[in-house]
């Protein structure tokens, strides 16, 4: 299995991106504390809200949005899109993604969450000169109770298979 193919599988069957980019930050020795945390974008992307709120079963209901470089240390492991049901989020964990680099799998971790993978794309075969994106993820995060949460679109990158220091 090449590294890509495995740094997918455990994405696949982790519980949340943000655990098994930890476990990843912390086997490549990429930061001193292997925490990742999110340098968020303030801007907003409008298009796709509509179709975000039709699968997240969401009529009706405020959708949050949130853009974030996810890194350990200075390092980007990873860029994501995240549309999220703020109705089905209790009032703090809406504050904590509106004014803080906490991670959003980790921020609704209380909620029992997982993933349901809706679609994954693999950029690089191993061979040759890594693209900065190696693989994206399309994906639904959902409660305990499988209700939905958010809708991701994750892009991760050449480090997390590499270990070697990139530009963003």
């Amino acid at each position: 299995m090449n590294p890509v193919d495995r740094l997918n599988a455990e994405l696949l069957n982790g519980r949340t991106a943000t655990e098994v980019l930890e476990a990843r930050c912390a086997a490549l020795g990429l930061a001193d504390g292997p925490r990742v945390h999110a340098q968020v974008r303030r801007d907003r992307l409008v298009a796709g809200e509509a179709a975000a709120r039709r699968r997240l079963d969401a009529a009706g209901e405020r959708l949050g949005y949130r853009r974030v470089y996810l890194m350990c240390g200075a390092q980007v492991l990873s860029e994501a899109l995240n549309w999220y049901v703020a109705s089905r989020l209790t009032a703090e964990m809406n504050a904590a993604l509106e004014t803080s680099d906490v991670p959003f799998g980790r921020v609704i971790l209380p909620l029992s969450p997982s993933r349901r993978t809706v679609s994954t794309r693999v950029l690089w075969d191993g061979e040759g000169e890594a693209p900065a994106t190696i693989l994206r993820h399309r994906a639904l995060v959902v409660d305990g109770q499988g209700r939905p949460l958010a809708e991701v679109i994750e892009n991760y990158r050449a480090v997390l298979v590499t270990g070697a220091v990139a530009q963003r």
